[in-house]
């Protein structure tokens, strides 16, 4: 019995040492390294929830804690990559990226009062802003000649902060019976573009074109879900 209640537990726990990892890793400047972590942090959250649920052992404190490891891997550990990616070029001015982690924090927070999002997302959730991140920290320095680019960057982190606390709805795989086609659009988007990212990355040789493909996908997805939030409107005026 105790055993069965302390697994989701221990989980939820390697989610937050891939989490914790991930931050030391981006200081070190070894961001496809940390990315990776992220990564796998987002498998063990996948299966953390899964398996409080299959051994029927949910518990107010692993709900909590659940929050707590989801913003360290997906709040502060990309808030971390930004930074660290974004200093050399704009000082201490990239500091602003680390709002990333204090808005991650409120959007769990939020989630875990509201009520209205079983089976679907008010505001981008923290794994998919984590993940568009992870992939543009792993992109060559090439990527910032010029720098305007990096200031464009901080203000898109920005931008990220409001769509984590927006009222805007996001689908979920938790609604595919509801939303079977949005997902089903969405899923073949992600074959397209992801299959480009891996064919740019075997023909230059840099894994970081792969690793682009999560940031690609995450674009068509809050690009998909704004389009049916602004039709829903029109249809409701």
């Amino acid at each position: 019995m105790q055993l069965r209640r302390i697994i989701p537990d221990a989980i939820t726990s390697c989610n937050l040492i891939c989490g914790s990892i991930a931050v030391f890793l981006a200081t070190q400047g070894a961001f496809i390294a940390a990315f990776v972590f992220i990564l796998a942090g987002a498998f063990f959250d996948f299966f953390d929830g899964l398996s409080a649920r299959l051994l029927k052992a949910p518990s107010p404190i692993g709900v909590q804690l659940d929050s707590l490891a989801d913003d360290i891997t997906f709040g502060l550990a990309p808030a971390m990559m930004l930074f660290c990616y974004l200093r050399p070029i704009l000082g201490w001015w990239a500091l602003i990226a680390l709002l990333i982690a204090a808005f991650s924090a409120l959007r769990l927070a939020k989630f875990n009062v509201d009520e209205r999002q079983h089976d679907s997302f008010i505001g981008l959730a923290t794994p998919a802003n984590a993940i568009f991140w992870g992939g543009i920290c792993c992109m060559p320095y090439a990527m910032l000649a010029y720098d305007w680019m990096a200031w464009a960057l901080l203000a898109v982190s920005l931008l990220s902060c409001y769509l984590l606390n927006a009222e805007i709805p996001f689908f979920s795989f938790k609604g595919f019976r509801r939303d079977k086609l949005v997902i089903i659009c969405f899923l073949l988007g992600c074959v397209v573009l992801i299959g480009f990212c891996v064919a740019k990355a075997v023909t230059t040789g840099h894994v970081a074109f792969a690793l682009f493909s999560g940031t690609a996908c995450i674009v068509w997805y809050v690009a998909l879900n704004l389009l049916l939030f602004v039709a829903a409107g029109r249809k409701d005026a």
